[in-house]
């Protein structure tokens, strides 16, 4: 699976971006995808994923104002990102995994492959 994220930029304070992941490969719809981010000097972070079954999860500080979701036609998964913050700037990256779990996968190990990153840069 190849993975290509893009729609990353620069967006002010409480400003929107849509991130879109679109996946190679003809069993999209089987996978569960993750969006991570990355910030300069930190370790990546869980920010969302979605399950094959459509279920979301959020991290806590993206929660309310994040959505993630998945069109299986198109390969596409899409992380819309409203009321930006700042503290929101970071490379954001989308990963697949192959496990059929429906539960919350919030661990990088958790993910099978990856996406290249898109950089968000948030101006206060």
């Amino acid at each position: 699976v190849q993975l290509q994220a893009s729609g990353g930029g620069l967006a002010q304070a409480g400003g929107s971006l849509r991130l879109s992941c679109v996946a190679s490969g003809r069993t999209f719809g089987n996978y569960n995808m993750g969006w991570f981010r990355q910030a300069p000097g930190k370790e990546r972070e869980f920010a969302g994923h979605i399950t094959w079954g459509h279920s979301t999860y959020y991290a806590d500080s993206v929660k309310g104002r994040f959505t993630i979701s998945r069109d299986n036609a198109k390969n596409t998964v899409y992380l819309q990102m409203n009321r930006l913050k700042p503290e929101d700037t970071a490379v954001y990256y989308c990963a697949a995994s192959n496990s059929l779990r429906l539960g919350s996968m919030t661990r990088v190990g958790d993910y099978d492959y990856w996406g290249q990153g898109t950089q968000v840069t948030v101006s206060s």
